[in-house]
């Protein structure tokens, strides 16, 4: 599988990371199982995970996502070749220490994921959504001792606003701390409808992607399928999504898949992978044939004019677009 460095190039995981929210939940044991054996195989590497996987399914409790790899990785004796993300911050409800990113919750919560996944060290940990009533040099403090101690390799957010990240980078520095060295948001090909609110999730911005080109700060996308909205006719286009825009960019999408002879979901993949800032998708899938879709889109190359009808429709903001596509198109 390809592979995609983070972290200014020191650490390479794959192309596609695999997402495991609903692993040990709503995706049995041995469906899990097969997912996983088969993404490793394909050459895959980035598992995505969090402490609060799955608590909103009738009788989750959190952690039995982590429980699920923990148990695949020990079975499988693998670990070393793995790199496993986590996260901290929604609430869990055996939880004795609160929610959100105080020092307290970060390093309790720590200790619990380590014993869950097995590991002696975290590859991957997530601030889980932004947390304003604790200080932002609180959180790093934490995530900083954690990374001494070794219980931490890398530290990344998912669901801040870009003027956060920015403050976080300036406390970091300044403190000659580790720095977020990546942002997990929602975002797929089709643009949210203005005003569209996904609280307490957000959305990649234009602005958020003009922040990881000029911060050289990695880009994943969650939900980057949309639960399948692109190749599923029983799926009706959600509500935050409906706009004179998104018409256009599926026209668009259906297009170039035909062209491509690929599914839209693979082009969507191809889309997030080749655009600037390149883009590491996380996918969540409950089958073998979803998987296989979804490993297809590596093999598809876009061309300059495919990116560039893809980023044009429905009037997307310039800084969606390829960067180097669009110099090379002024230069003409």
């Amino acid at each position: 599988m390809k592979k995609h460095t983070i972290e200014r190039g020191s650490c390479e995981v794959s192309a596609i990371c695999l997402g495991t929210m609903h692993f040990g939940t709503v995706t049995d044991t041995v469906t899990s199982y097969d997912l996983l054996d088969r993404y490793v195989e394909a050459g895959g590497n980035f598992l995505d995970t969090a402490n609060n996987y799955a608590t909103w399914i009738p009788g989750g409790r959190g952690g039995e996502s982590e429980t699920l790899l923990g148990r695949w990785i020990k079975e499988r004796g693998n670990s070393s070749h793995l790199f496993i993300a986590t996260k901290v911050g929604f609430p869990v409800p055996v939880d004795e220490v609160g929610m959100g990113l105080t020092a307290r919750q970060i390093e309790a919560e720590c200790e619990r994921s380590l014993r869950r996944l097995g590991v002696e060290t975290i590859d991957l940990y997530y601030a889980h959504r932004d947390d304003r009533e604790t200080p932002l040099e609180e959180s790093l403090k934490a995530f900083h001792k954690l990374i001494k101690a070794g219980k931490v390799r890398f530290i990344g957010a998912s669901n801040f606003v870009t003027w956060r990240l920015e403050e976080a980078r300036w406390i970091s520095l300044n403190r000659g701390w580790p720095e977020f060295c990546c942002i997990q948001q929602r975002y797929s090909y089709l643009r949210p409808a203005s005003g569209a609110d996904f609280d307490p999730q957000l959305v990649g911005s234009a602005e958020l992607l003009d922040f990881c080109r000029s911060r050289n700060m990695q880009l994943l996308a969650y939900s980057p399928l949309l639960k399948g909205v692109y190749s599923r006719s029983d799926r009706p286009l959600p509500p935050h999504y409906k706009s004179h825009e998104s018409e256009s960019q599926l026209t668009a999408l259906r297009a170039v898949a035909g062209k491509l002879d690929a599914t839209p979901n693979q082009v969507v993949l191809a889309w997030l992978m080749q655009s600037e800032p390149e883009t590491i998708p996380v996918i969540g899938v409950s089958c073998l044939e979803q998987l296989e879709e979804n490993l297809g889109a590596l093999d598809i190359t876009l061309s300059e004019d495919q990116i560039f009808r893809l980023s044009s429709a429905g009037n997307i903001p310039t800084s969606h677009f390829n960067a180097k596509m669009q110099k090379s198109r002024l230069a003409k």
